[in-house]
């Protein structure tokens, strides 16, 4: 039995939410605000969040956080989503959710007194710096960076492409080779580096699609880093060594149930803005929401967004009933259909709106662009659905004799054997 409810008491918290989002965290995004003065402004915004007790939902009290499974993370991320601000406002922004979940997972005590508290307070920022231009990011057993144990230090040589906020972190969680020589999922290990650690150079930020102007020390910036002759204590691993890989996996299960939530946030406020402008923009003296393709645009939009919450919600729920291993096939799916449905949603509603949905006047164009990253952060939409497809195809076995099992010939001659005598009957009869 499948139940996505929630008590009435959280209830009026997503409904506190939907305001609050809208009326205090939504301005911000028309403002030009370098880190410093987004980190203040946003302040009071957190004190709100934390007095109400939605601060870090995603760990457990005890761990500094509210304690919410997947289900009611996911209907908060789908309300913080709407604005590139909304879980930063929340303490549950990426990538120092997932980073503060790998602290709490592999951790050691040391680890989470001096990193864990202050990045879920919001007093610290966090990177995870694991891709390499030269390698596929969707594999992690395969990298160039290396971590080796030289008496009671590390050291780190390397360089990484596109790790998130690396320019404005104060940690980074570094994943490096430590035995090239190990089974392909025990290569790699994780390591805590302070930004401030001799040798680490944030060279610059990259600029995106998402971000095309060149800037640094910008919160959703993705940077370069080198990585030359750093040297960490030996405690500075964090978990296992050669564990790193199935670290990771569990930190990007859950993760993705936010992705596609905070997709979907976006998605909803596309087709706000869609739905808006069919209202009142006349085109050829008829108004755009009488007109047959933009009301298949609407409905389109209506039903894939309905069918991409749902399958959401279904693997958050699956999660928190039976763990994120088993729920890895409907992980996979929500990835690459939710990408898809914030993509044709969105460029709907930029259609609609022509050069006005074009222009920096609206969102939508930034919208558009932070869509395509969609098809491959955490993996591209490929390799889930390579994965979705092997999953399934476990549950299939091949006919022993050959001859597909609905082939309607041998069926029918099963079937004739096995009521031969009621045929019997009823040829005589006839």
């Amino acid at each position: 039995m499948w139940d996505f409810s929630t008590e009435p008491a959280f209830e009026r918290q997503l409904d506190w939410m939907r305001e609050f989002v809208r009326a205090e965290i939504w301005p911000l995004e028309t403002l030009a605000l370098e880190h410093a003065a987004l980190r203040l402004a946003l302040a009071p915004i957190q004190a709100e969040v934390k007095r109400r007790g939605l601060w870090a939902a995603h760990l457990p009290p005890h761990l500094g956080g509210s304690g919410f499974g997947q289900v009611k993370l996911g209907l908060m991320h789908e309300i913080l989503g709407s604005s590139p601000l909304g879980p930063i406002g929340f303490g549950n922004q990426a990538p120092d959710s997932g980073n503060s979940e790998i602290l709490a997972l592999a951790g050691t005590p040391e680890q989470r007194r001096r990193w864990l508290g202050p990045l879920l307070a919001g007093e610290i920022m966090s990177c995870f710096s694991m891709t390499e231009r030269e390698r596929a990011g969707s594999d992690p057993t395969v990298l160039d960076t290396t971590a080796t144990l030289d008496g009671d230090t590390w050291l780190i040589e390397g360089e990484k492409w596109f790790s998130s906020n690396a320019s404005v972190a104060d940690l980074l969680i570094v994943v490096a080779t430590t035995d090239q020589d190990a089974a392909p999922h025990r290569r790699a290990s994780m390591f805590l580096v302070p930004a401030d650690t001799a040798g680490v150079e944030v060279i610059r930020d990259i600029p995106t699609i998402e971000h095309p102007w060149p800037s640094f020390g910008v919160y959703g910036n993705h940077a370069e880093v080198r990585y030359e002759g750093v040297r960490v204590p030996r405690e500075a691993l964090l978990g296992e060594r050669g564990g790193a890989f199935a670290i990771a996996q569990e930190r990007l299960g859950p993760g993705r149930i936010h992705h596609c939530m905070r997709w979907l946030g976006v998605s909803r406020r596309a087709f706000d803005m869609l739905c808006e402008r069919a209202t009142y923009r006349v085109a050829q003296n008829e108004l755009l929401g009488e007109k047959g393709v933009v009301r298949s645009w609407i409905a389109d939009s209506a039903a894939e967004m309905s069918a991409a919450r749902l399958m959401t919600l279904h693997a958050a729920w699956k999660i928190d009933t039976v763990g994120a291993r088993a729920a890895r096939a409907e992980i996979s799916m929500i990835k690459f259909f939710g990408a898809q449905v914030l993509h044709r949603v969105v460029d709907r509603a930029l259609q609609i709106h022509g050069s006005l949905g074009y222009s920096t006047d609206l969102p939508l164009e930034a919208m558009y662009r932070a869509a395509r990253g969609a098809r491959f952060y955490d993996g591209p939409d490929e390799v889930h659905r390579d994965l979705v497809a092997r999953l399934i195809l476990r549950e299939y076995q091949p006919p022993d004799d050959g001859v597909p099992t609905e082939h309607v010939p041998t069926r029918r001659a099963a079937a004739e054997a096995r009521f031969a005598s009621f045929l019997d009957a009823a040829t005589a009869n006839g």
